[in-house]
């Protein structure tokens, strides 16, 4: 990922390792023969930039020099990008806690300059570093708004080089969150406008970054031959600016394209020498990325001993960037900004209401003089008396009227949202409709059997009846009749569980009316998850799995709300046969799609465990999951309604409990307790 610098960007065009080591010698002697603070500061940001791609240590300390000179001298700007460019240094080392704490400190300092191209540059680059850390939904917002300074900048400005050069790095840092957000359209978009800036502008730095990006997206098409171009493309140019982090990435790029396809070797190459030049360049993220693949790699491989040594590398490099007192500072500074934005807002809101309430007291006065001059003008006029009245009236009843307006605006919204959450109910009763119809269908086939064989059996009750006593068998006739009523045993409870089972979906599709019934709720949690499979199996012949159940048989009947926990149920049971379903387009041929429910009865409550072994759930996610309108489905396929109800169902409505254990690509168990009394 490309960070944006502010200034010297004609010096990041490094052609050889001997080309920038000369400059660098050059540079230092500049530093050194410096006569005034303006040519120090100079001279300590040519230095920074000529190691950014390298060296982020040493960026860091000319860095910090230049920020105390700036500091020294109050040129405010300057202060912005020397904040802005450690950040960048420390991005590149993986300290994430102190690269977004120097974005957002710059940030500050930016709006108050309200200099829209310094906002849109720094905006873009906390876009980057949540890209880093795998955080795209946090990303994305920094970069829409930094695309958006930058257009409002470009409307009034005259576009420099430095300007279009940082417009091709925004575009292209767009394009890879959106890649990485796996919607290869939009990236492909937003990756073509920088590639095409890119080769307008001979940006040598950038261009290399954005081949591996444009790689990703073919590779995605299944284009692995483009992808495999692309990714070369794109070593040689980031190796021909010094940009070991980019040149680390595109290895591992060209690394997991090899493992989708199984070529071990070639795999275990590029990851290596992914590993290396992270390693030697001291780029975390990137050192843990490629460990990772080759964790993968080798434990596939069934090589422990080497998929141990990566594992243990993995495991330091993952402590170093994400340890539990990193994530905490970085959810500290997250919200210290948007308390810092949101006073922002009320000081801008309170200077305009104060604005405003000056106004008003200026035509007050105003109005009140010009009413004293009517007054003693036309005091004893009736006549302007019962205008005023008139009018008085009037703003009453428009008064009365915006009152109403608001009560029934309100009255419309809550109406809204009731209709809201019975659309997400009956969204899962379309889901199970074609489930219903395969359940209802067997006992209907019984109940039409055993008929027919009824109907035959009576004729011939009735043929031996008609015959003379004589020739009359009795035992065939007392075995037809045991016969008859042993069917109509059958025929009645086949006809009960087609009536229980169409009971179930019209009380799924009421609204709760709240009363509670005894129910079992084993024969409760084995018809749904029945109706719940034949259902996903209606819309995807190809879709199996294996259900699993342990009903605990001496749970007692309890008292519940059948239609709600029912929608629980289903909800539940969905989720985890469209996690089966999504990772067995994925996994390999040994890959069994399973899905287990168990029931217990322990300590006054009753346990329903949901467990499946599909995709799981991210840890970054796991807790926004009850969030009503939260959801990981792709658009169309998901309200985000379905775990809150549960959630409201389960919490509020019986007083019980609702847990998540669960382990990204391994699966995940969803825990009720429901107490007995």
């Amino acid at each position: 990922m490309k960070k944006i610098t502010f200034t010297f960007i004609l010096f990041s065009f490094v052609l050889t390792a001997a080309a920038q080591k000369k400059r660098i010698d050059t540079l230092r002697l500049a530093l050194s023969n410096a006569k005034t603070d303006t040519m120090r500061y100079q001279a300590l940001m040519h230095l920074g930039g000529a190691y950014q791609l390298s060296n982020p240590d040493s960026d860091i300390l000319f860095g910090q020099l230049g920020y105390l000179l700036a500091k020294k001298n109050n040129w405010t700007l300057n202060q912005v990008k020397c904040l802005n460019n450690m950040a960048n240094a420390y991005t590149n080392l993986g300290d994430y806690v102190k690269s977004i704490q120097f974005y957002f400190k710059a940030l500050k300092i930016a709006g108050g300059l309200n200099d829209l191209y310094v906002m849109s540059a720094v905006n873009d680059n906390i876009g980057s570093a949540y890209i880093q850390q795998q955080d795209y939904k946090k990303a994305l917002p920094y970069l829409r708004l930094s695309l958006k300074q930058f257009n409002t900048f470009a409307l009034s400005h005259k576009l420099l080089f430095k300007h279009k050069h940082n417009r091709a790095i925004i575009y292209e840092n767009t394009g890879e969150c959106y890649l990485d957000m796996h919607r290869a359209d939009s990236a492909d978009y937003y990756l073509n406008i920088a590639y095409d800036d890119c080769k307008k502008l001979n940006l040598t730095d950038v261009i290399g970054n954005v081949q591996r990006d444009m790689g990703e997206v073919e590779a995605e098409k299944g284009n692995k031959a483009g992808a495999l171009q692309l990714f070369r493309q794109a070593v040689i140019n980031n190796k021909a600016v010094d940009d070991g982090e980019d040149v680390s990435i595109a290895y591992l790029s060209t690394a997991n394209l090899y493992h989708k396809y199984k070529q071990q070797d070639s795999v275990e190459y590029y990851a290596q020498k992914a590993l290396e030049t992270a390693a030697a360049g001291k780029f975390e993220q990137d050192v843990l990325n490629a460990g990772k693949i080759l964790y993968t790699f080798y434990d596939e491989d069934h090589n422990l001993p080497q998929a141990y040594k990566y594992f243990k590398l993995t495991n330091a490099a993952k402590d170093s960037l994400y340890s539990r007192d990193k994530v905490k500072q970085l959810l500290s500074l997250d919200f210290d900004e948007k308390e810092r934005q949101q006073e922002l807002q009320t000081t801008q809101r309170e200077a305009q209401k104060e604005a405003e309430n000056r106004l008003r007291t200026y035509i007050l006065s105003g109005g009140l003089g010009v009413l004293l001059l009517l007054a003693l003008i036309f005091w004893r006029n009736s006549n302007q008396r019962q205008k005023a009245n008139k009018l008085l009236q009037s703003q009453n009843t428009e008064i009365e009227k915006q009152k109403k307006s608001v009560e029934t605006a309100l009255g419309e919204l809550k109406t809204t949202q009731a209709q809201l959450v019975q659309s997400a109910k009956m969204a899962s009763l379309g889901e199970l409709t074609a489930g219903i119809a395969h359940e209802i269908q067997n006992p209907l086939n019984f109940v039409n059997n055993f008929s027919e064989v009824n109907e035959e059996m009576l004729e011939e009750l009735k043929a031996e009846s008609e015959k003379p006593k004589a020739d009359r068998d009795e035992q065939l006739e007392m075995e037809l009749l045991n016969n008859v009523i042993d069917n109509e045993k059958k025929i009645r409870h086949h006809g009960k569980r087609a009536d229980f089972i169409v009971k179930g979906m019209l009380e799924h599709s009421r609204t709760s009316t709240g009363e509670r019934q005894a129910t079992n709720i084993n024969v409760l949690a084995d018809e749904f998850l029945k109706l719940s499979y034949h259902g996903l199996r209606a819309k995807d012949k190809h879709f199996n799995a294996e259900l699993v159940t342990h009903f605990d048989t001496s749970i007692p009947r309890m008292n519940i709300v059948q239609q709600d926990i029912g929608r629980v149920l289903i909800n539940l049971f969905g989720n985890a046969f469209y996690a089966v379903n999504q990772k067995s387009k994925t996994a390999g041929d040994g890959y069994k799609p399973t899905v287990e429910v168990t029931t217990i009865s322990q300590n006054g409550s009753i346990l329903v465990k949901v467990k499946d072994n599909g995709t799981g759930i991210p840890e970054n996610i796991r807790e926004k999951i009850m969030q009503p309108f939260f959801t990981t489905k792709p658009t169309g396929e998901g309200t985000g309604l379905g775990l809150s109800l549960s959630y409201d169902i389960v919490v509020k409505g019986h007083g019980g409990t609702i847990q998540v254990n669960s382990k990204e690509g391994e699966g995940s168990e969803f825990v009720i307790q429901l107490p007995l009394s």
